[in-house]
């Protein structure tokens, strides 16, 4: 993610500031990628603090086009679900900008966009059960998780150390983006040609996959991935995204290594998925080092085979659309 400015005293913004410090209200403009002083508000600004301009060329009720995605809000009757709601929006946010420096969603991309359904578990008539994933355009997300303490407990209880909100926004999105790629006969057949057959049953490659957990090996990227072709294709989409993301936040923020990213790097306009990669992997490996010295988690506690490099590589030029 990049580090913005003021436009009227040029100090450091953050992603998610609705103002600077010299009193400016900013707003952001997600096609320009910028923070801005003359925006139009999001009609969710004061409720969860969305910082991004409201639409102009569509009839959104004065939303961003980021609130205008989500069809379905936790219960609000239960006061703890805004607070959830407003962080799960942020890592919402998050994600679409990113996948915008690619040009998906932008005002100049005319295809299908993702509708979220944000539910919590807590309603005000009692627990309800919530199951995250990917529908026909509808991507379905438990908030619960946006706690500190819940998302905690689950990474626990899953073994799922590297299981963030940020996390499975990406994942779902990936989901959509295949539905959206797939279109294009051609893209299908290269898929099948790395990741297998997506027709194969899923709700039986599921259960085979909880019945008998397999190693990710040198193939997959995550055991999760080994589940099913969408499966495979959501992970590696992610891990994509993590990287590319990872990569791009360090050089805004000035950190490099003598091999790189040199300054001003943009890391989505990288064309040479293997430089991508051995940039943003030497980068983590450094990270992972100073955490170390703090007692801290690996930031990025993966290695890439070159089976997921070559699955990681065609993503990423599906994602340009290259």
């Amino acid at each position: 993610m990049q580090i913005f400015h003021c436009p009227s005293c040029n100090a450091r913004l953050w992603f998610h500031n609705t103002a600077c410090t010299c009193g400016t209200q900013v707003y952001f403009d997600p096609d320009a990628q910028t923070m801005t002083p003359h925006g139009t508000a999001c009609k969710n600004r004061a409720d969860i603090g969305c910082n991004w301009t409201a639409e102009t060329q569509a009839d959104t009720g004065g939303l961003c086009r980021s609130c205008a995605m989500t069809e379905t809000v936790p219960d609000l009757r239960e006061p703890d679900n805004l607070p959830l709601w407003q962080r799960t929006e942020e890592a919402k946010r998050w994600v679409l900008a990113n996948v915008m420096r690619w040009d998906w969603f932008t005002a100049n991309d005319q295809g299908r966009r993702p509708v979220f359904k944000l539910l919590s578990e807590q309603t005000a008539e009692g627990e309800a059960q919530v199951t995250m994933g990917h529908a026909a355009g509808t991507i379905t997300i438990n908030v619960s998780e946006a706690s500190d303490a819940e998302l905690a407990q689950r990474q626990e209880d899953m073994g799922e150390l590297y299981r963030t909100m940020i996390g499975h926004m990406r994942h779902e999105l990936a989901h959509f983006l295949f539905e959206r790629l797939a279109e294009d006969q051609g893209f299908l057949s290269d898929f099948r040609a790395r990741f297998g057959d997506e027709r194969a049953d899923y709700g039986e490659a599921l259960k085979q996959h909880y019945a008998n957990p397999k190693s990710p090996g040198q193939t997959y990227i995550t055991d999760y991935a080994t589940a099913h072709p969408h499966e495979d294709w959501a992970e590696t989409i992610a891990h994509l995204l993590h990287l590319t993301d990872l990569l791009d936040s360090a050089a805004a923020s000035g950190l490099s290594l003598p091999s790189g990213p040199p300054s001003g790097y943009d890391a989505y306009r990288e064309s040479d998925t293997e430089r991508l990669l051995t940039l943003a992997v030497d980068l983590s490996m450094a990270i992972n080092h100073v955490n170390r010295a703090l007692d801290l988690s690996d930031v990025y506690p993966f290695v890439l085979s070159d089976p997921v490099r070559s699955k990681l590589g065609f993503a990423h030029q599906a994602m340009r659309h290259v």
